[in-house]
């Protein structure tokens, strides 16, 4: 892959279903910068995060997050959503992305 100086990303998915997002990757490396290379294929908004891509990296996939994480993510989607010009009773899956460099 390229030489990016990304060695760390998450994703995380909420779709209003759920109690809380899940994460449903996560990576470092070659498999991080396929993560990041799949959500901008796929027209997923990333939010490049160090601090928090670090906590949700240690959730196992398809857990949901824990609880001392809500805020922290609640601000990540509201960002997501403001992006997409959603409101927050916006319908669809939401995801977002998360690197570190």
């Amino acid at each position: 892959m390229t030489d990016s100086k990304l060695k760390k990303a998450t994703a995380i998915k909420y779709d209003g279903e759920d109690s809380a997002p899940i994460v449903v990757a996560r990576g470092q490396g070659e498999i991080a910068e396929r993560i990041v290379e799949l959500a901008q294929e796929a027209g997923v908004h990333i939010r490049s995060d160090p601090v928090l891509t670090e906590l949700l990296a240690k959730v196992p996939v398809g857990q949901e997050i824990p609880e001392e994480l809500y805020q922290a993510v609640a601000e990540v989607l509201a960002y997501v959503y403001r992006l997409n010009g959603e409101n927050k009773e916006g319908t669809g899956s939401k995801q977002a992305k998360g690197k570190s460099a």
